[in-house]
């Protein structure tokens, strides 16, 4: 038996990660392609020696970062977690990193019971080598950021985002309801933040990317609201890239913990 485990019945965990989705087809197993689920489910195997499924708060893009998002899976032993958590580091690859493994209730559920996740987009005005896989470096264009500030603040106002959302998707329903949705700039660095009960497919890239063209002049803060009320993917901006997007933030009620 491993020495990670002994046997008891039904028990549910959470697992905080972080990763670099550079090198990732995003976070769902899919057939032919790399994901982060199936990384850390394989690792996971590897040491427990039993079948485990990882469900995480939700899936990102390939290319898309995490500096922290949970998911949680079953197991019918007691988990030595501090012992797993190191070992699991040391068998996964450097991009992906275990913060932390505990227990939670048994109806916990990383998904269904996150009620807030934020993202940031985050925006180089000068080159910079180092940081080319997790920024949009965007050179010699000026971005009046009062405007977009302006603009943003329609995105509380409203619920339905569909204008934001990919076309193909299987979602009930398109309704959000956001509580911060911020510019801040630093120096030659421009960040977009952004927080909601959820999001939908492609969202927060296309917001930005609309956003832009309001600080860009392409789009006035009127115009922009006028999208929103639209709900037609059409009439929204461009997707931008998805390597300098990060989940940031998920938050979950206490009573998840046991």
């Amino acid at each position: 038996m491993s020495k990670f485990i002994k046997n008891e019945s039904n028990l549910r965990y959470f697992i905080e990660i972080a990763f670099k989705g550079t090198n990732f087809h995003g976070w769902q197993i899919q057939p032919n392609a790399t994901s982060i689920q199936e990384t850390i489910q394989n690792g996971m195997e590897t040491l427990l020696g039993q079948k485990i499924e990882i469900i995480g708060a939700g899936r990102t893009d390939a290319g898309v970062h995490a500096t922290q998002i949970f998911a949680h899976f079953d197991s019918d032993k007691t988990l030595n977690t501090k012992d797993l958590t190191y070992k699991l580091n040391a068998v996964l690859p450097k991009t992906i990193l275990v913060k932390q493994i505990f227990k939670v209730s048994k109806n916990a559920h990383a998904r269904f019971d996150a009620f807030s996740r934020s993202y940031e987009y985050r925006i180089h005005k000068e080159f910079s080598p180092f940081d080319i896989d997790t920024t949009w470096q965007i050179v010699n264009r000026d971005f009046d950021i009062k405007k977009m500030n302006k603009a943003a603040q329609a995105l509380l106002q409203h619920t339905n985002f569909k204008a934001f959302s990919k076309s193909k998707t299987d979602v009930k329903h398109y309704d959000c309801n956001i509580t911060r949705a911020e510019w801040v700039e630093i120096k030659s660095n421009l960040v977009f933040y952004i927080s909601a009960n959820r999001f939908l497919r492609g969202m927060v890239r296309a917001i930005v990317g609309t956003l832009l063209e309001v600080g860009e002049g392409k789009l006035s803060v009127v115009d922009f609201e006028k999208v929103i009320l639209g709900q037609n993917r059409k009439n929204a901006g461009v997707s931008v890239p998805a390597k300098a997007l990060f989940l940031t933030a998920v938050r979950y009620p206490d009573t998840i913990s046991i």
